[in-house]
């Protein structure tokens, strides 16, 4: 692009104007253009070959400044590599003018060109004020017109970007007037156009904005902060010029009558104020009252006495500190007011203590008497007791009250009062007096002995020692001395012949009862008997309580085995055939313990036995079965022990030895209401011999039960009137009870009888001796406890 075009367009966009000299090459460019923006070719201005630009080494050197231009080699244009700041380069405002003077330099041959580049000043920069905020003092009595000068702002552009003109805030006190310098600089001076009142407004805020003439213009503000110094144009002023106060007499000393707070709006020692009396205050008023002269406040001093002075006048004078002191007056009317300064009297005529707690009701107890020195209101009294007493006040006469019992009294409850009469006049305010008398009661025998249960039980252990202490039976009552003096005693009752106090003791002064007797369990279970507790009143009072022992069981009764029966310290026999099958019944173990359930629950095992893979122990019921065939390794006799041990703690056992020896015959059992063949087990593995030999005396031995089955079969059955049996007759291979006969905890046998014949065993049970029972329960092997029922005695005919 050719110089002429670029000159154009700088002209229009940077208002580029360009100057040319025989000395030098002149160019004006404005501040702030953009890095690589273009200035001018140099070498159309210089008239130089841009071809040989490069080869003769051109360069730009910059006198005494940075280098914010440079040289394009290639193309011969000057151009702008760092942005120029014009007040950076050229810091005063002496001059108008800012230039930077450079020189082109080519070798080859060696020319110097020199060139100046004009910097041109833009609106860049704001008008700036040296101080942010401006402070003045002006005193509010300074006259009108009167001109304050302002710090001026600064602007670092030069001609008519520079400061133009000066703006004040709107204020209806203060104006400016701008003035221009010798070096053509503007400032402004502050007017007073107004007068100031510091009591209206003490500080004026205001803005001074100075704005330049750059296109567009810039402005920058400061704060101008007037404080307005005060004078002493006010004098004090009191809220109220006349007042009227009243006060009761007999007020103590130091007592506020009134506080008088004046005020003056000026500030410091201009509103500092001071109080005083004037000379219209009377002496009797000065030495009665007291003034404080700092805070104004008038204090009794003196005696109040309503009946010899009613009426208080005087005047205060309040003046200020400032140079010509200003003062306010105050009229102040004292009025002494009547107080209710007697306080009413009360005095007991009559009063009668202690008193029964029995006491009739409308029963007077008290006489009152009251009085008050006032008159008026002051002078009336009114009396009364607490409203939570059982006592109301009955007026007799003037003045006069009786004090009577309004509810019933009770001892017990509240054993004294103490009772206060209190008299209240009706001045304002009221005064009262008081006086307390303490009301005694007497005690009456009105409250019967309470023990602290209705049913007493008692635990006892069986075999306890004579004497024991059982338990502590001690009632309460409530009265006092004799009234509640309490003796015990059993009521007497006989259970079986015998009284209750042949087996129980009861101490008469604490209650302690005592056992006289051992108790057993298994003869005495429980007794129930009333004890009382009777007071020493007149009438005396008393109370009944039932107790209830039971006497608690112990383990003291071993199990006693009475099945199989055997002789004391023998051996039980009992045979059985060696064709045994598994699962038979061999023997059965019955055991009896006397004591309680939870003791006589018994349980049954074998302690020793010959092969223990041959029988079994229900634990239980006590049966002995067999758990396989015997064969012919098994011995021929089999000892068995079998303890009986019960559930008490410690548990007491019992043992029974059964001999057991294997026969090689056996014969079926009979029942006692049907008759059937015996058959023979015929075994033998010995040798065939045997066998046969064996095999012929079986069959004379058929014939014999054959004949033997027939001649029971025509015995006749049992009378139908007999309750059905439930023993039974059991063969020598079941050598024991055939059925699960168990006997319940609190059956007692009396005895058991076995009788045995050749062919079989007969178990019979009987009744005990008249008036006891027995109680024998019937279970399925293998079950609980299910049926109870009295027996009778069982009657059994067995043949022969």
């Amino acid at each position: 692009m050719g110089f002429h075009k670029r000159y154009v367009l700088l002209g229009v966009i940077f208002s580029f104007v360009r100057y040319t000299s025989a000395s030098a090459t002149h160019y004006s460019i404005p501040e702030e253009l953009k890095e690589g923006s273009v200035v001018a070719n140099l070498a159309t201005d210089l008239s130089l070959d841009v071809k040989t630009l490069n080869q003769r080494k051109m360069r730009l050197d910059i006198i005494a400044n940075k280098k914010y231009l440079d040289v394009n080699k290639e193309t011969g244009e000057m151009y702008v590599v760092e942005k120029i700041d014009r007040e950076h380069i050229c810091n005063t405002k002496s001059s108008t003018s800012c230039y930077l003077r450079l020189e082109v330099i080519l070798e080859n041959p060696v020319r110097i060109f020199n060139m100046e580049v004009e910097i041109l000043d833009m609106n860049d920069n704001a008008p700036q004020f040296r101080r942010e905020t401006i402070h003045l003092d002006i005193s509010e009595s300074t006259p009108t017109g009167e001109r304050f000068s302002l710090s001026n702002a600064v602007d670092p552009d030069v001609g008519s970007n520079s400061v133009k003109t000066y703006h004040l805030s709107e204020s209806e006190q203060f104006t400016i007037e701008v003035q221009t310098g010798r070096d053509g600089s503007k400032f402004a001076d502050l007017i007073l156009k107004q007068t100031l009142d510091r009591e209206q407004q003490a500080v004026h805020n205001l803005i001074l904005t100075a704005v330049d003439g750059g296109t567009p213009a810039r402005s920058g503000t400061a704060s101008v902060i007037v404080r307005v110094l005060d004078t002493n144009d006010n004098a004090p002023a009191f809220e109220k010029d006349n007042l009227s106060v009243k006060i009761m007499e007999n007020s103590p000393t130091g007592s506020l009558v009134v506080d008088l707070n004046a005020t003056d709006l000026d500030e410091g020692l201009n509103s500092d104020i001071t109080y005083s009396y004037s000379l219209y205050t009377s002496e009797k008023t000065q030495e009665t009252f007291n003034l404080n002269p700092v805070t104004g406040e008038i204090t009794v001093k003196g005696m109040l006495n309503y009946e010899d002075l009613r009426i208080y006048d005087m005047e205060v004078i309040a003046a200020d500190k400032g140079a010509s002191s200003l003062t306010g007056q105050c009229t102040i009317k004292i009025l002494v007011e009547d107080m209710n300064d007697n306080h009413p009297e009360i005095s007991i005529k009559s009063f009668q203590s202690p008193v029964t707690e029995n006491i009739e009701l409308d029963t007077v107890i008290a006489v009152v008497s009251v009085s008050d020195k006032d008159s008026g209101d002051n002078g009336i009294v009114d009396l009364h007791v607490p409203d939570n007493m059982p006592f109301k006040l009955r007026e007799s006469s003037d003045n006069y009250y009786e004090l009577v019992v309004s509810e019933p009294l009770d001892r017990e409850k509240v054993p004294e009062y103490d009772i206060t009469f209190t008299v209240t006049d009706r001045g304002s305010p009221p005064l009262s007096d008081n006086e307390t008398m303490t009301l005694e009661l007497l005690d009456v025998n009105d409250n019967v002995p309470q023990f602290p249960q209705s049913f007493y039980t008692i635990r006892v252990m069986e075999n306890n020692a004579p004497g024991a202490l059982l338990s502590s039976l001690t009632a309460f009552d409530p009265d006092l001395h004799e009234n509640q003096y309490l003796v015990y005693f059993i009521i007497e009752k006989e259970i079986a012949n015998t009284s209750m106090s042949m087996l129980f003791s009861i101490n008469p002064e604490n209650g302690n009862l005592y056992a006289l007797k051992t108790f057993d369990y298994e003869i005495e279970k429980e007794f129930l008997f009333h004890i009382e507790a009777r007071d020493s009143g007149s009438p005396p009072l008393s109370s009944n309580v039932t107790v209830h022992i039971i006497i608690v069981d112990q383990n003291d009764n071993a199990p006693v085995i009475v099945s199989p029966w055997r002789a004391q310290g023998s051996v039980v026999e009992e045979k059985i055939p060696r064709s045994t099958d598994k699962g038979s019944l061999v023997a059965k173990v019955i055991a009896l313990d006397t004591d309680s359930v939870h003791n006589s629950r018994i349980t049954y095992q074998f302690l020793q036995v010959t092969d223990a893979t041959l029988f079994s122990l229900d634990q239980y019921n006590g049966e002995i079965r067999t758990m396989r065939m015997f064969s012919y390794r098994d011995p021929r006799h089999q000892r068995l022990v079998v303890v009986a041990k019960d559930n008490g703690e410690p548990a007491l056992s019992a043992t029974v030895t059964i001999k057991l020896t294997t026969m090689e015959t056996a014969v079926k059992a009979y029942s006692d209401m049907t008759e059937e063949p015996l058959e023979y087990d015929i075994f033998s593995d010995i040798n065939l011999y045997l066998v046969i030999g064996l095999g012929s005396v079986s069959f004379l031995l058929l014939i014999t039960i054959l004949v033997t089955i027939v001649i029971k079969c025509q015995k006749p059955k049992p009378s139908k009137a007999a309750p059905p049996s439930r023993n039974s007759v059991i063969s020598e291979r079941n050598s024991t009870i055939a059925d699960s006969t168990l006997v319940s905890n609190d059956a007692y046998w009396y005895s058991l009888f076995l009788a045995e014949t050749r062919k079989g065993k007969l178990v019979v049970r009987q009744p005990l001796p008249k008036g006891s029972r027995y109680i024998v329960s019937s279970i399925p092997r293998g079950t609980g406890l299910t049926d109870t029922s009295d027996s009778a005695a069982s009657t059994l005919q067995v043949g022969s």
